[in-house]
Formats: C-alpha cells, sequence, structure tokens
C-alpha cells in the first residue's frame, strides 16, 4: 500500500518514458555503428560525405542526429514526471497531447519517409498510444 497522501505512479507514462528513452538510446547507438561510422576518419565528427555532401553538412547531419536523442530523452524526462503528477493536475491534459501530437506526427514522418522501412515509427507511435492511453 501506498503512504497516505500520494498516489501510484501512471503505468502508461511510465512505460512511454521509458520507450521513449530506449527510441532515443537505440537511435544514436546505431546511427553511429550502421552510419556515421563509415563516414570518419579517425575523428569524433564525422566529415567525409563522398561526392554527395560537403564535411559541414556531414558535421550537421551528425549533430542533428544526436540533438534528436537529447529531445526524445527530454520528452522520456517530462513523461515520468507527468506519470508522478496527480491525474487531476489541470495543466496535465495539454502537455500530454502535444507530446502525443508531436509522436505522432514524427511517427507518421518516419514511416512515410522509409517507406515503412525503418522500424524508428513503431517506437515513435508505441510513446504517442502509451501517451494518449496515460492522459
Amino acid at each position: 500500500t501506498l503512504p497516505s497522501g500520494t498516489t501510484p505512479m501512471n503505468t502508461y507514462l511510465v512505460s512511454a518514458a521509458v520507450l521513449a528513452f530506449l527510441v532515443g538510446l537505440i537511435h544514436s547507438i546505431l546511427g553511429e555503428v550502421l552510419v556515421f561510422s563509415r563516414l570518419r576518419r579517425g575523428q569524433l565528427v564525422p566529415t567525409d560525405g563522398g561526392s554527395l555532401l560537403q564535411e559541414r553538412h556531414v558535421r550537421i547531419v551528425w549533430a542533428s542526429w544526436h540533438v534528436l536523442t537529447v529531445l526524445g530523452w527530454c520528452v522520456a524526462y517530462v513523461l515520468w514526471v507527468l506519470a508522478d503528477t496527480a491525474a487531476t493536475e489541470p495543466d496535465r491534459l495539454p502537455l500530454l497531447r502535444a507530446i502525443t501530437a508531436a509522436m505522432v506526427v514524427s511517427a507518421a514522418f518516419v514511416l512515410y519517409g522509409t517507406r515503412a522501412r525503418h522500424p524508428g515509427w513503431i517506437g515513435l507511435l508505441g510513446v504517442a498510444l502509451l501517451t494518449a492511453l496515460g492522459a
């Protein structure tokens, strides 16, 4: 039993937070292994874009790739905090709706842009569904 005056954490939002964190972690690790390792010349930041991309373009793609992970982890943290917030908090629902919408749109971009060949849309849609259920 819970101590008096406390509320249980919202299981859907905890699950959404964990999934959002894992999607970000997998995104960065697999990006480094499958994409950026081929574009490196022995440096941390990849620079070899071949004949297609200039060095500055490769650098911003790499940075943007990892920025997405950081933003995903921030969303995970917000979901975790909201999971521990009373369900009656008036400011909670707009935040959850915004996160749900952002995840649905993100999933749609990945689904459409990769012709469903990249599994990221599944994780993003899972976060959206769990967030909507936890609202």
